[in-house]
């Protein structure tokens, strides 16, 4: 397999044909600029290695720890975390959760220390609506799906990247499918 170093150097060269074939496409700098972003940050910092004790784990620092209940559930390298299909859907949707309960934890505490009400569900609904009608507004209506596609382009090129190592290794793929 590939080392880390070899993913990266793979992630930074390719970060600006990204840019350049998304701007060919839609000829919109912030969706290129958009997606280049994510396609990088996706290829070095949230991309499938995230399951095991990886350059892209410790990257996360002090937040790494975040990361520890999906390697706990994720077998390395396995169809979910890895796969071309799920794997980078399930980071988002972990993350999203991960994060949806630290920032109810840290209001949980705030309101604790300072006498006031906890914020109910839909409170906290419509806050995340909020942000989403703020993103949308000075971002973009497709700025979500081009972050997404930029993470999944980078996780994408990760795992292409294992494959061809597995293929010249192993004469296998399927285990990424």
């Amino acid at each position: 397999m590939p080392s880390g170093k070899t993913h990266d150097a793979i992630t930074f060269f390719l970060t600006a044909p990204t840019f350049a074939a998304v701007w060919g496409i839609t000829e919109s700098i912030p969706t290129a600029s958009i997606i280049a972003a994510a396609f990088l940050f996706g290829g070095l910092m949230f991309g499938p290695d995230l399951d095991t004790h990886s350059k892209q784990y410790t990257r996360w620092s002090i937040f790494c720890y975040l990361w520890y209940p999906y390697q706990a559930f994720f077998k390395h390298r396995s169809r979910w975390s890895h796969g071309l299909i799920f794997g980078t859907f399930l980071r988002v949707i972990y993350f999203m959760g991960v994060l949806t309960l630290l920032s109810f934890l840290v209001v949980f505490v705030i309101a604790f220390y300072s006498g006031g009400d906890l914020p109910n569900l839909m409170e906290f609904t419509k806050t995340w609506q909020q942000i989403g009608e703020f993103t949308r507004q000075h971002f973009g209506e497709y700025s979500f799906l081009s972050l997404f596609i930029g993470l999944w382009l980078g996780a994408a090129s990760h795992t292409l990247t294992d494959m061809v190592g597995s293929f010249i290794k192993h004469g296998r793929i399927m285990e990424f499918m």
